[in-house]
C-alpha cells in the first residue's frame, strides 16, 4: 500500500477523495473544511507527504504561506470578518495525519475552540456556493 493511499491527507490533496478546492499550485491544495466553523474556512494542505510543520521543505513552507494570504484576502473581501484565525495542529491533534493549515473567518462574540458540536449546518450545506464564491474572488484578486 502506498503512503498516498494510505494518508487521508495525502489522498485529500491529491484529489483522490473529492474536496471543495478553492486553490492550488504545484505544493499544495486549499480547500474548504467539510466541518466549517465559518463559510470560508479553508484548510491548505502540502500535496506530498508531510506529517509536522519542522518537517516542512522551505519551497512546500513557502507555498502555504503564500496561499494563506491568498485566501485571507478573498475571505475578507468576501466576508468581511472581524478577524481570520490561521493556525495548525500537530501531534495527536492532527486529524489527518498530515500537515494542514487552518484560514479561518472569525467574528466578535463567537466561540471558537469548543468540545461540543459546533452549529455549522449551514456552512456545511453551501460548501459548493463557498466554492465559487472564493474562487471567483481569488481569480479577481490576482
Amino acid at each position: 500500500m502506498s503512503l498516498v493511499s494510505a494518508c487521508l491527507g495525502c489522498q485529500l490533496a491529491n484529489k483522490i477523495e473529492p474536496v471543495h478546492v478553492v486553490y492550488e499550485d504545484d505544493d499544495v491544495c486549499c480547500f474548504l473544511d467539510i466541518e466549517p466553523f465559518n463559510e470560508g474556512h479553508t484548510l491548505i494542505v502540502p500535496k506530498k507527504h508531510v506529517l509536522d510543520v519542522e518537517e516542512l521543505d522551505i519551497k512546500t513552507a513557502n507555498a502555504i504561506m503564500v496561499a494563506s494570504m491568498k485566501i485571507s484576502r478573498a475571505i475578507k473581501a468576501l466576508y468581511a470578518p472581524d478577524g481570520i484565525t490561521v493556525c495548525q495542529n500537530g501531534g495527536t491533534f492532527n486529524d489527518l495525519s498530515h500537515y494542514h493549515m487552518h484560514v479561518i473567518p472569525r467574528y466578535e462574540g463567537q466561540a471558537f475552540y469548543h468540545e461540543e458540536e459546533s452549529e455549522n449546518g449551514k456552512e456545511k450545506a453551501s460548501l459548493r456556493v463557498t466554492k465559487e464564491k472564493l474562487m471567483k474572488q481569488m481569480a479577481l484578486m490576482s
